[in-house]
């Protein structure tokens, strides 16, 4: 049995949404890295830390977030396997967030000169980078809207949705099943809504049909009908090729 190199997941989000010839994916693969696992809610990035490494997701989810002067927390993105945590860090100096481990998780960490070095050599590479920014930043937008203009049950399961077609996109669920990360209270941080009223939608989601859970597992009996609750589209995933 073969073991993929540890930064294959990195390539394969890339690949999502931009080309990579095999000179770039071998010129990627040989970045020096080192693969650390961390605990769940282990800090990877403190805001107003200056990182001098660039960190991918290699197994397990983490989540940005952002805090208020009196502590209050809100959840800005959630990452899967294969996600460059901190891709703004190769042009800018200083955090402006916090990135933490959602689970445990394994992180391989790239000297953010040699991600800066390879970017200026291989056009391809520095293309897809670029790339990965502007659906990042796509998606931003979206978390904006989902929050600030949706209903409770449609916030939901827009999360739901999100987070059910980024994982098929990495192919990272070979059934229809989804062990859902995170709790009531991390949900609520990312939806701008308090632990008891997810319970009550989640709750409300299963009595329609529309989820069924088994602890962390999470399946769509009917993912037409969550997709309409959600006003959910992948458009702004960019999951398909965006050339040079």
């Amino acid at each position: 049995m073969t073991t993929d190199p540890p930064l294959t997941p990195m390539i394969r989000k890339l690949e999502t949404h931009a080309p990579l010839d095999a000179e770039d994916r071998a010129a990627l693969l040989a970045l020096p890295h080192t693969v650390r696992t961390f605990d769940a809610s282990a800090y990877l990035v403190r805001e107003g830390d200056r990182p001098d490494k660039y960190a991918v997701l290699i197994s397990g989810y983490a989540f940005r977030q952002k805090l208020t002067s009196d502590g209050l927390r809100q959840i800005i993105s959630l990452h899967i396997p294969g996600d460059m945590l901190d891709l703004q860090h190769l042009h800018l100096k200083v955090a402006d967030h916090n990135v933490q481990t959602l689970t445990s998780a394994d992180v391989a960490t790239i000297p953010r000169a040699a991600v800066q070095a390879l970017a200026r050599t291989r056009p391809g590479v520095e293309h897809a980078l670029f790339v990965a920014a502007l659906v990042e930043a796509s998606i931003f937008r979206e978390w904006v809207l989902n929050i600030g203009r949706r209903d409770a049950r449609s916030r939901l399961a827009h999360l739901l949705c999100e987070f059910a077609a980024r994982l098929d996109a990495q192919g990272l669920t070979p059934g229809r099943d989804y062990d859902f990360p995170m709790t009531q209270e991390q949900i609520g941080d990312a939806l701008g809504l308090t632990a008891v009223h997810i319970n009550r939608t989640l709750r409300a989601l299963e009595v329609e049909g529309l989820i069924v859970r088994n602890g962390r597992q999470v399946s769509f009996p009917s993912w037409t009908a969550l997709r309409q609750v959600a006003d959910f589209s992948v458009r702004y995933l960019h999951l398909g090729m965006q050339s040079a």
